[in-house]
Parts: C-alpha cells; structure tokens; sequence
C-alpha cells in the first residue's frame, strides 16, 4: 500500500474504544425478559441504533418505548466507559502519522453526550464522531462507514474499520473497506468469516502493524 495516501480508520465506540457491551447486554437482557418474554434480546439488538430496535422488536409500543429509553438514559448516565486496553496508545501512534480518525457508531447523540462528561478528551482524540442521527440504514447496512469515507474522501481500499459486533462487522465489509475485529463481544472464532484480521485488544498494535493487515 502507498502510505502516501490518505488513510481512515473509522472505530465502532462501545467494544472497541471502550469496554461497555457487557454492561448493555445486561440492560438488555432485562428489557427483553421484562417486555418479551425473550432471553437473547442482547444478542439481538447489538450495534443497532435505538431507532432500528424499536422498529424491529416494540413497534407501535409508544409507552413501552418511552418506558426503555428513560430507563437507558438513566443507565448510560452511570455507566463505566473504560477504554480498551492499549487503544489510547493506538490513536495517538496513529495521529502522529497523520491519519483520519472517526468514531462511527449506532450510539444517539444524548449517549455520546454522557461519553463526553465521562471523558471531556474522547471530543478530541477523533477527527470527527458519526452518531445514529447521521445516516439512515442502521448497521450491517454500510451507509455509516461510507459516510466515514466521504467525510475525509477517502477509498475502501485507504480505510481501515475496528468493529465488534456482527452487524458493525457485516457494514465494514460491505463497504468494502479493511476490516479489524475485536474479540470484544463475540469469540475470534465466531468473527473470523467477517474480517480480515482479529485484536483481543489494543495492546502491542501499530500504524505499521495495520498497514500488513490485508483484504
């Protein structure tokens, strides 16, 4: 690869810069045994946007629906957004080989506010932040890594995407970019069909490490 061009790394946020899917899984486990009767709901609503869910799993359940997203709010107030072992020290190698940084993620703008009151610095660490309210089709539709790609007009071939869940996997691969997955939320074995590489975490990884990872 010419490492001239213009490169883009576009991060999924929850299991990948911070370490929150298990905390979801357990609220959503709980909404779904709570509302459905379902015991998988976790497994099911991962890396949708909120809008996605409730079309698909509470629609028309107006009450229901305003019911779940207090309750959300008032737990990703109190959340722990613990970052990902190693990908501080990930973002800042890449900054300094002037790469476009974007946190691309199915999360509404009122989470990410609670993000920033957490971490003040998360504004500042990523060139730009693509929430829910950016794109229309929810992931794996890959409208919002496009949309990443546009943004810093780069290609699929000079842009690299770090995803966790299944349907953050399946939009990263469909839009044809260079995929990393974090084992993260799902077993190395369960992501492998949808990337081209696998991470645990952040630790020992570099620009130039990224670089050898192929499509």
């Amino acid at each position: 690869m010419d490492t001239t061009k213009n490169i883009a790394v576009l991060f999924d946020f929850d299991g990948v810069v911070v370490d929150t899917e298990t905390q979801y899984s357990i609220f959503w486990h709980k909404v779904g045994v709570d509302y459905l009767g379902q015991d998988d709901l976790e497994n099911r609503v991962k890396g949708q946007t909120l809008v996605y869910i409730y079309d698909t799993f509470f629609p028309g359940l107006v009450q229901e629906q305003q019911e779940i997203t207090a309750a959300l709010n008032r737990f990703e107030q109190e959340m722990s957004y613990d970052y990902l072992p190693g990908v501080i020290d990930f973002i800042a190698d890449l900054r300094s080989h002037d790469v476009r940084l974007a946190v691309v993620t199915s999360s509404n703008d009122q989470k990410m506010a609670a993000v920033y009151r957490a971490h003040p610095e998360v504004k500042t660490l990523f060139d730009r932040i693509l929430t829910a309210e950016m794109f229309t089709r929810s992931k794996p539709a890959p409208d919002c890594f496009l949309l990443g790609m546009e943004v810093f007009g780069t290609t699929p071939e000079t842009t690299y995407v770090f995803e966790d869940s299944f349907n953050g996997l399946k939009a990263g691969m469909a839009s044809d970019a260079t995929v990393i997955g974090l084992a993260t939320t799902n077993s190395r074995e369960d992501i492998a069909p949808l990337c081209h590489h696998i991470l645990d975490d952040f630790c020992g990884f570099s620009y130039d490490k990224m670089l050898q990872v192929h499509k």
